[in-house]
């Protein structure tokens, strides 16, 4: 796939940090992770028939409130 990932070590830090209650480390992880997952929405969707209607945004959304109703996202990560 094109571009380029975020730093995993990086994210892998800042999920720490904000384990640990660090508000400022989450502040600093969602556009990174938001914008990654937006990518690679796109890069799926593109493979899609062309009516479709889901964009990316809304794919993204949508997963992040399925993985917040099965209790698999919780506020401090774990």
């Amino acid at each position: 796939m094109p571009g380029v990932e975020p730093q995993s070590s990086h994210v892998t830090e800042l999920l720490q940090h904000w384990k640990q209650g660090d508000e400022r480390a989450l502040g600093a992880l969602v556009p990174l992770v938001y914008k990654e997952l937006r990518r690679l929405a796109h890069y799926h969707l593109q493979s899609e028939r062309p009516d479709h209607t889901l964009q990316s945004t809304a794919l993204v959304h949508e997963a992040y409130l399925r993985l917040l109703q099965i209790g698999y996202l919780t506020a401090k990560g774990d």
